[in-house]
């Protein structure tokens, strides 16, 4: 097995030796901003899933995005992760046709108009999964069998069953072959999904900070998760919905444990480090800062005032605690207590359970001994896959593992590993070198 260098791109192609063009550049070319439209498919046919349950009578939420060329060659699918949903570009408008504010879809960095995946070229899909909660049928809906809402019934559904839906939507849409399938963490295990239960009807697999399976200790910080929700007392075995009440508390810690693992240590030290959330007395030396002053001994938070120490050798480190074990004390806290009341407004507690056991579940290598280089031996799709230094969650290592099986599969795979300080959310943000790689790739490799 070859190594691989921090911060450059390397291919590895055993029909195809070319290395990729990449693009540096931190512009795109400007377009006018692409407007979303949401909408909705229904299938009245029962699904089976791998659990040997059904489901019948479902919706499932999706978004398009450019146009389906007269050869219905150019379909790029995108698979999402935990939290996300169809919306994965573009913004909404209102009726005056005003743009929605904070409405841009989850990777708009990386789709859209002369973006990395270009919209001008590729007829983008980005589908809600199964058992979500942004429109497809999930826990929040009504169970056609009884009448209520679905809550703690909705069955277990898994990463193969929502590729599985996936592929009939696309039979609706009259898409035989995909261009590509594409996505991020727990998207990225779809797309390798992809690969193996419908090998000819992908013709690319971009897959991106993801893994064959979760380790040990991912399962176990979903677990933890699940369990910060689950002993909710207003979770009542997940039918809250009867109750009229949402297990909020339970749904905050999960989001809490869930962002840590999402952040790189870097980042959290350079964000916020032992920055005071506020202290109770401002002692002699002591330097006053608003949010988003500029200070290089401590520059501001996201959530507020923060407190910076003047050079003082004998200032009294004391008085910036409030010595409490309830109150929070530091900036860390208050971000992580920020987004787990965000979070806990809009996000399904059942939803939560179902998409971090499907996560558990995943690992298509079980079925073959552990044994990942038979279980791609089915792929005939080309893959591109990324990765990032410090991303601890799903961590390099783990895409070299589906690199080295693709290589001993003889198929063609180009393998990025970017030097990136931000963590696991690297995959979301606007890492140049990233995109670059991610442009290089289609502009190449992905015909339309």
């Amino acid at each position: 097995m070859p190594g691989f260098l921090l911060d450059a791109l390397h291919t590895v192609s055993c029909q195809n030796p070319n290395q990729l063009t990449v693009d540096n550049s931190t512009t795109a070319p400007t377009a006018p901003a692409l407007v979303a439209t949401p909408a909705s498919m229904h299938f009245a046919e029962a699904l089976p899933l791998r659990s040997g349950a059904s489901i019948r009578a479902y919706d499932l939420s999706y978004e398009t995005y450019g146009q389906l060329n007269a050869g219905k060659s150019n379909a790029v699918l995108i698979c999402h992760a935990l939290n996300a949903s169809h919306h994965v570009a573009g913004v909404y408008v209102n009726e005056a046709g005003r743009v929605q504010d904070k409405s841009e879809g989850w990777w708009d960095t990386m789709i859209g108009p002369g973006k990395p995946v270009d919209t001008n070229r590729f007829y983008v899909i980005g589908v809600n999964n199964l058992g979500s909660c942004f429109g497809s049928t999930g826990p929040m809906q009504t169970n056609p069998e009884t009448g209520d809402v679905y809550g703690a019934d909705f069955p277990v559904v898994t990463v193969q069953d929502w590729v599985s839906a996936q592929a009939r939507l696309l039979d609706a849409l009259g898409i035989q072959t995909l261009a590509a399938v594409m996505g991020g963490s727990l998207g990225g295990m779809q797309a390798i999904s992809w690969t193996l239960q419908y090998p000819d009807r992908v013709r690319h697999a971009v897959v991106v900070a993801s893994a064959p399976n979760l380790t040990a200790e991912n399962i176990a910080f979903n677990e933890v998760a699940r369990r910060a929700i689950v002993t909710d007392p207003d979770f009542h075995a997940g039918h809250f919905y009867r109750h009229g009440v949402l297990p909020k508390r339970g749904l905050r810690i999960a989001r809490m444990i869930g962002h840590i693992t999402y952040l790189s240590d870097d980042v959290m030290n350079e964000k916020f480090g032992r920055l005071l959330k506020k202290a109770p007395t401002l002692p002699e030396g002591a330097l006053r800062l608003q949010s988003g002053e500029a200070s290089p001994a401590a520059p501001a938070g996201e959530c507020g005032e923060v407190f910076a120490r003047a050079p003082a050798a004998d200032r009294a480190e004391a008085a910036l605690y409030r010595y409490s074990t309830q109150e929070v004390e530091f900036e860390i806290e208050s971000y992580l207590r920020y987004q787990g009341d965000k979070f806990a407004e809009y996000f399904d507690a059942n939803t939560y359970l179902l998409i971090t056991r499907a996560l558990d579940y995943f690992d298509p290598a079980g079925e073959y001994g552990g044994d990942l280089s038979r279980a791609l031996a089915q792929a005939r799709a080309r893959f591109l896959l990324v990765s990032f230094t410090t991303d601890w969650r799903f961590s390099p290592a783990r895409s070299r593992e589906i690199v080295k099986a693709l290589v001993a599969n003889q198929c063609d795979v180009s393998y990025a590993e970017i030097d990136a300080p931000h963590g696991h959310d690297a995959f979301l943000l606007n890492d140049p070198r990233y995109l670059g790689v991610i442009r290089s790739y289609f502009e190449s490799k992905v015909a339309a």
